[in-house]
């Protein structure tokens, strides 16, 4: 796949639309699965939007760890060394919750090294505290115990799924007060100018719709509401 890298003009841009905006783009574009299933934020108020930094876990397997940690050989140890200051770890826990993909400390960490956001379709463990850490985080659940109980690190920066969505490493992940959407790098661009267009319009009716406005010629919009929408976009700028 293209790991086109993505301007932080472009990156911003993803930042204002909603998740929900963001996938009728795409679906627009002919690309449909692209929202995390049950993955959700840890607090309502997170926001990101940054390259995906992947890693992959398999089934542990009781003859795979030996039972102490080597930071220079544990895939995940390495790849919380390597993340980027943008990027966002996108952890493929196979949607399995029994145990947390990450705790408090190693979130700290990618946190210092500029990451703004972690996201898996597992657990966290030390959950209340990575809410509060500045870093925006994502999960599917919430389990105190440690990764190596079920998940074993493979591989990173690796095509993976999370939330039942593929992803790449580079694809622009972005994450709102709803949930996780998956850009894809090669549609970054055109995606954010389509939703950041689509999210003004979407204001527009929505203060038609509670000035009393049927839905009918403005949900979709007709040409006269379009026409109105060109005219009070001038009188907002």
């Amino acid at each position: 796949m293209n790991q086109k890298k993505i301007s932080d003009e472009i990156i911003n841009q993803l930042l204002i639309p909603s998740t929900a905006t963001l996938t009728s783009v795409l679906r627009q574009l002919g690309v449909t699965h692209t929202y995390m299933h049950r993955v959700t934020p840890l607090r309502p108020d997170m926001k990101m939007a940054g390259p995906a930094f992947t890693l992959r876990y398999i089934p542990t397997r009781e003859d795979l760890d030996s039972g102490t940690v080597d930071n220079l050989k544990d895939i995940q140890r390495i790849g919380i060394e390597q993340i980027a200051k943008g990027e966002v770890l996108v952890i493929d826990a196979r949607g399995d919750t029994r145990a947390g993909t990450m705790g408090s400390i190693l979130a700290t960490r990618i946190h210092c090294r500029g990451a703004v956001g972690v996201v898996t379709d597992g657990a966290f463990r030390d959950s209340p505290i990575i809410a509060e850490i500045g870093i925006a985080a994502y999960a599917g659940g919430m389990n105190a115990h440690t990764n190596k109980t079920i998940h074993y690190p493979s591989e990173i920066q690796v095509p993976i799924a999370c939330g039942e969505v593929a992803v790449f490493p580079s694809d622009i992940i972005v994450g709102d007060e709803e949930g996780v959407v998956v850009v894809p790098a090669q549609l970054a661009e055109e995606v954010a100018q389509k939703a950041v267009e689509m999210e003004k319009r979407e204001d527009f009716i929505m203060e038609k719709i509670r000035a009393g406005s049927s839905i009918i010629g403005t949900y979709p919009p007709d040409e006269n509401t379009l026409a109105e929408y060109e005219e009070w976009k001038k009188k907002k700028m």
